[in-house]
């Protein structure tokens, strides 16, 4: 299992805590620190089963100023997100076969049915 962990984040943190209290076989990925690959966040979408706009916070003025209003197919906004990571919707848990948003953080245990 990981977690795409950003440890300024309150939610990313309770999410965390709620993973260790099930299991110690996590792999914490501070993904600031450790940006994806193009080809790993595009994964991650596909486990989600989202479109890559869902993954959007879109409140950011960073999406605001500069990209809200603009048209992007999908690939263009996985590049957004690798290229200002703090746009994505965090945290993120995956297993072998799906993932979901710690948002709720009580969303992880549905990764332990």
């Amino acid at each position: 299992m990981k977690i795409y962990h950003n440890p300024r984040c309150s939610k990313s943190r309770d999410t965390l805590k709620i993973l260790l209290s099930k299991t110690n076989e996590i792999t914490v990925i501070n993904y600031l620190k450790n940006p994806m690959t193009f080809d790993e966040l595009k994964n991650i979408i596909e486990k989600l089963s989202i479109q890559p706009i869902e993954l959007i916070r879109k409140n950011e003025s960073v999406w605001k100023e500069n990209y809200k209003s603009k048209k992007l197919n999908n690939n263009e906004i996985i590049q957004i997100m690798l290229d200002k990571p703090k746009l994505m919707e965090r945290p993120i848990v995956t297993n072998n076969k799906k993932a979901v948003i710690g948002r709720p953080p009580e969303n992880v245990l549905s990764l332990f049915n």
